[in-house]
């Protein structure tokens, strides 16, 4: 079967800052959480390897983006360091991170790559934490000025703009299971922080409008299905519920205007509602996205609960579902993760009937593979899992664009091995692999593979 797909499709890969630069402590760049969470537990990252230096992308983005040309790539996406930016998290703007993103920016644009840019990717400066984060409204002021900032210094160039990565990931990691820094458990607090990132997006949406600029400016979702177990009414409650605090919190907003009316009860009724104040639902109301990345990696498979809650824990999104494990389902046995590739169709039809078929493209897809060098052979990793994968989830991105989905692009992550939170260097998902005591990166038999998908526009 031959897959084609329409002209001028986005053929590339995803990175984010605080996971390729390196260079945390160089050229005046202020600290990150992670900087600082790891200066503090260093056991709470895989191996003990911090982010310091990362993959070097800061100081060899040059070649990198040479490499990222030679895989057919005519877009990429990163994000834009606030800790870098603006050390402080407002005021003074570092001269030596102006230098170094408009020499990004100005290589991409000259190979021919289109630079999708990122604001935040869960790397907090130190300076903004200290006063709360999220929880902060005067944070939710910086990051709007922050934005505004790099849309007048990098806009003339950059037309494809992204307030926020996976802004569920801060809410459920540093508020909810302790996965990412401050590690705190407490579903108010973490309401708030939503909704404050929320705000922000807004703000920042509003900002870039403002400066009348001809590029787009959206967010990146990872949207993540919810399967129930069963159609009995039992079990499609605990998917719905899932669905509107994982996906629609963040996803109607950005697509619509307004939070979901069904997760304002769920919140009512548990008495978790944020502090809203006036004028806050006109801001949240002109925050609607231009463009939807769109992050898939797995499905969530949820049931009724099975068991009473404890009234004495705290209250937690699993009060309303269990985790479900679908007898015969598909596994990426390398990273524990399911792969069901029809959730990509899945979630464009969504799109496409329930959010006025937004235009939107794949920001991420991928397979992490623990152990890769086992796959090495005459010095190449040879990943025909992840060319199966990606090939897989193509296929059904295929049949979704024929149906009438606005997909414009496809961003595998990653394009080099990268540093992964506190996984660090565990699971691998590059077109290039990295050798970690080097920094030598090699193309994997993927990185061919899609350099021909990209050059025949299909496969």
């Amino acid at each position: 079967m031959q897959y084609q797909f329409p002209d001028n499709f986005w053929w590339g890969s995803a990175s984010s800052a605080p996971q390729t630069e390196g260079a945390a402590f160089e050229d005046g760049k202020g600290e990150n959480i992670w900087d600082l969470w790891y200066k503090n537990e260093p056991n709470r990252f895989f191996n003990g390897v911090s982010a310091t230096e990362a993959s070097t992308f800061y100081k060899h983005y040059r070649s990198d983006i040479a490499l990222m040309k030679d895989i057919g790539h005519n877009s990429f996406r990163t994000s834009i360091s606030w800790s870098r930016l603006i050390p402080t998290g407002h005021g003074e703007v570092n001269p030596k991170a102006v230098e170094f993103y408009n020499n990004v920016i100005d290589e991409m644009v000259a190979q021919g790559i289109q630079p999708f840019i990122n604001l935040f990717h869960f790397d907090m400066p130190v300076a903004m934490q200290e006063i709360g984060g999220w929880e902060n409204r005067e944070v939710v002021d910086a990051y709007a000025e922050f934005a505004a900032t790099c849309f007048k210094l990098f806009g003339d160039r950059v037309k494809h703009w992204f307030t926020f990565n996976e802004p569920i990931v801060p809410v459920e990691g540093g508020y909810l299971y302790d996965f990412h820094y401050p590690n705190v458990v407490d579903f108010r607090r973490a309401v708030t922080v939503g909704y404050h990132t929320i705000l922000a997006h807004s703000k920042a949406v509003m900002a870039y409008r403002a400066q009348q600029q001809d590029g787009q400016i959206g967010i990146i979702l990872n949207l993540t299905p919810s399967y129930p177990r069963s159609q009995n009414p039992a079990d499609l409650r605990a998917a719905e519920c899932a669905d509107l605090l994982f996906n629609r919190s963040f996803l109607d907003p950005a697509a619509k205007g307004e939070f979901p009316q069904g997760l304002i009860e769920i919140l009512k009724q548990y008495d978790q509602m944020p502090d809203c104040q006036v004028g806050d639902s006109d801001i949240i109301a002109a925050g609607k996205v231009d463009l939807l990345g769109v992050n898939y990696y797995q499905p969530r498979r949820v049931k009724a609960r099975l068991t009473a809650v404890d009234q004495n824990s705290p209250f937690m999104p699993e009060w309303l579902f269990e985790n479900y494990e679908m007898p015969g389902r598909k596994m990426n046995p390398h990273r524990g993760w399911e792969i069901y590739e029809k959730g990509i169709y899945d979630i464009m039809i969504n799109l496409r009937d329930n959010y006025g078929n937004i235009p939107c493209f794949i920001s991420e897809n991928g397979m992490g593979v623990e152990g890769e060098d086992k796959f090495l052979k005459d010095g190449q990793i040879q990943d025909t899992y992840r060319i199966e994968f990606i090939q897989d989830h193509l296929s059904w991105l295929h049949k979704a664009i024929q149906e009438g989905a606005d997909c414009r692009g496809y961003h595998l992550w990653t394009f080099i091995d990268n540093w992964s939170w506190c996984n660090a260097y565990k699971n691998r998902y590059g077109f290039y692999s990295l050798d970690l005591k080097t920094q030598t990166r090699t193309k994997k038999l993927s990185g061919e593979w899609f350099a021909q998908v990209s050059k025949n526009n299909g496969f």
